[in-house]
């Protein structure tokens, strides 16, 4: 009986994030089932973000779990990117709880838990970095087409974190829609809607890989963590 109440319970939880899900594109974008997306944290932060950049108006391509050739011949896997006529916005996803300490320029920031639990993890700036050099690879474009974003989940409290760059921001999933409608509302077209639709395409093929492709990619985060 305690089991039957439990499922019920779960079932009426999990019932919005469901029909959220069946609304969005993130499926066939991604890849990922259902529980696919509501088991591994990393996959549902990157849902909510796909899911509120879905409303987005305007001419825009959302893409997810890219897998790009590097100049050095690794691989670097991006998150999430919007194609935009505005340029290429690319969307680092930190789903994480606590308090937030960074700075833009610091290898390693903090996330501060209840009970003095600290742990450190890898700049998502430089993370992002990474991609965009990835992006620019295959696509033999500069700088001035790329902006980062690196969003935190709300449950979090960006404590300080120091930003200075102009084309770099880092947020909390609530205030994402805002400012990306803001940021491309009053940026300059650079991109025509053809070139939108060829971007796109070029970057399709790295998308929903063959998992011999993922596998060497994790292969190749785990040799260089133990050099």
């Amino acid at each position: 009986m305690y089991i039957f109440y439990f499922l019920l319970l779960m079932a009426i939880l999990l019932l919005p994030v469901y029909l959220k899900y069946r609304k969005s594109d993130y499926k066939d974008a991604s890849g990922n089932g259902f529980l696919r997306t509501i088991i591994d944290k990393g996959n549902y932060g990157e849902f909510l973000i796909y899911y509120k950049l879905e409303k987005l108006s305007g001419n825009h391509k959302l893409m997810t779990n890219l897998y790009l050739p590097r100049e050095d011949g690794s691989t670097t896997e991006v998150d999430l990117i919007m194609i935009s006529e505005t340029g290429i916005y690319v969307f680092e996803s930190k789903n994480y709880s606590g308090w937030i300490f960074g700075d833009e320029n610091q290898k390693n920031w903090t996330q501060s838990l209840k009970g003095n639990q600290k742990h450190r993890f890898y700049n998502p700036i430089w993370q992002n970095k990474g991609h965009i050099s990835g992006l620019k690879y295959t696509l033999a474009l500069d700088d001035p087409y790329f902006k980062s974003y690196i969003v935190f989940s709300d449950r979090c409290t960006l404590k300080k974190v120091s930003v200075k760059s102009k084309n770099i921001k880092v947020l909390k999933r609530n205030a994402l829609l805002k400012n990306v409608g803001r940021d491309d509302l009053n940026s300059d077209l650079i991109l025509s809607p053809q070139e939108v639709e060829e971007i796109y395409l070029k970057l399709k093929a790295h998308t929903c890989v063959d998992p011999s492709i993922k596998k060497a990619h994790i292969d190749q985060i785990k040799l260089k963590a133990y050099k």
